[in-house]
């Protein structure tokens, strides 16, 4: 997606984004933007293939930088509430009665929680691989990430050549905060993902993903309107499943 980088400060941190502006082609959902948020690591570059897809469709895409990350500022904090705060307020920065959220990672968690304290500003939601968080104090970590396939470390090693700035921009410092968050049972998110009114749909990998099948059904159980899919893939859908990933997120954002 061609546009220009936008950086405004947000709650007291500069956040860097990309609009696609007002879309060309008539579409019913022309007024409703799709915001496509990426993980941890990367930047709002993994989403160019997808979102020119959607911008020829005739929606509106919003791609940020998630604080910490490529354009976006370096800041002393990375609570993941605080990834999805920097997201609504994105939303409230440019007027946005409703919106679409597309979440990849701690993307994905960032979106759960603009979901959550946010229902009605969502009208679909999409999480990608999401490591889900611990329930209570006796559980343990569980991913099924196995060591990198030959593609998958093609696939890296490739993003790295096509999107050095990425990496470079990163902020290593959120890497144990994070590590330290995803291991700390957080019993009062899995309490409010009841309240995410939005139908969701909810993208697992294979043996290479990074989702506890059993939190899954869990999550499944609690929110209203969630659908699962499966893939056969690792932890990146979106990149190492273009195809398959585009066949079940499209229709599900045309509903």
């Amino acid at each position: 997606m061609e546009s220009t980088v936008i950086r405004v400060p947000l709650g007291g941190v500069p956040i860097a984004y990309r609009d696609s502006g007002r879309p060309v082609v008539p579409h019913p959902l022309s007024e409703v933007p799709v915001l496509l948020v990426h993980g941890m690591g990367g930047d709002g570059h993994t989403w160019d293939r997808f979102a020119d897809r959607l911008v020829r469709s005739g929606r509106r895409v919003i791609i940020p930088d998630l604080r910490g990350h490529g354009r976006s500022a370096h800041t002393d904090s990375y609570r993941f509430d605080e990834f999805g705060a920097d997201v609504a307020r994105l939303c409230d920065h440019l007027g946005l009665p409703t919106v679409d959220l597309v979440g990849h990672s701690l993307g994905g968690y960032a979106v759960s929680c603009v979901a959550i304290e946010r229902p009605a500003l969502v009208r679909r939601l999409v999480i990608e691989e999401q490591p889900l968080p611990l329930r209570s104090g006796d559980e343990q970590v569980t991913l099924t990430r196995r060591l990198p396939s030959l593609p998958e470390l093609w696939h890296a090693t490739s993003s790295l050549v096509r999107h050095p700035r990425a990496v470079l921009a990163f902020d290593r410092a959120m890497t144990r905060t994070a590590l330290e968050q995803f291991r700390k049972p957080n019993p009062e998110w899995w309490e409010r993902i009841s309240e995410i009114a939005a139908p969701t749909l909810f993208l697992r990998g294979g043996p290479g993903g990074m989702v506890d099948p059993a939190k899954l059904e869990l999550f499944r159980a609690a929110v209203p309107a969630c659908t699962i899919e499966a893939f056969t893939c690792g932890h990146s859908i979106h990149r190492d499943r273009y195809r398959e990933f585009a066949t079940a997120v499209l229709p599900f954002l045309r509903d």
